[in-house]
This record gives C-alpha cells, structure tokens and sequence, in this order.
C-alpha cells in the first residue's frame, strides 16, 4: 500500500513576497517568550534576507510585465524575479530545461524588461 499525497494548490511566490510572509511569522514568534524559531524557519527567513533583493509590489510587477511577454509563461516569470538575471548567459540557464531555446532579440527583450527593475 503506498499513501500519495494530492496537491490541491499551488501558488507561486517570489522571494520578496516569501520575505514578507515569514518576517510577519517571525514577528509573531517574537512577541512570544517561550517559543524559539525552529531550525528550518531560521534558515528560510536567513534565505529571504539575503536574496529579495526587490520589494515585494516591485517583484510582483516585474512578474506582470514578463507576462506579457510571448515566450515567457508564469512559472519563468516568477524564476526570473528572483534571480533577476543579467546577460544572456544567466537567462539561458533559467530556459535550459525548456524544450525549446530563444533567439538572441527574445533574450534581449526579456533583459529589458528585468533592467527597469534590477
């Protein structure tokens, strides 16, 4: 007998957005004396802090913006506002597992788009 679990949602957050939710969890800890942060929250709110590099709203418009780009679907979107790639090099890797590759004005347009908020 094997016991599967059913994913009933699925959201995607940028890292900012993560650093918004788990800043107010580790509010909420700290109004508390006896509770201490477990390990892995620790790290998790160590991770946002030193990776959202945008602000939440910012990150969430950047997201928009590639939307509305051809080759750019909404789980890319949310990978490339969170690593807010730089050359072509670095966006490639983000597209490296896709089944197909972008022209070099695709990239460039993407890149654009990432500039006005990097």
């Amino acid at each position: 007998m094997t016991i599967f679990k059913e994913k009933l949602d699925e959201e995607y957050l940028t890292v900012s957005e993560a650093k918004e939710l788990l800043a107010d969890v580790e509010a909420e800890r700290a109004t508390e004396e006896d509770r201490e942060l477990r390990y892995e929250l620790a790290r998790a709110i160590e991770h946002v802090n030193r990776f959202a590099v945008l602000d939440a709203e910012e990150s969430l418009e950047l997201v928009e913006d590639l939307q509305e780009l051809e080759k750019v679907n909404e789980a890319t979107a949310y990978k490339i506002a969170d690593l807010l790639p730089r050359d072509r090099t670095e966006l490639r890797a983000v597209y490296a597992q896709e089944r197909y590759a972008l022209s070099g004005e695709e990239l460039d347009e993407i890149l654009n788009v990432v500039a006005r908020y990097a």
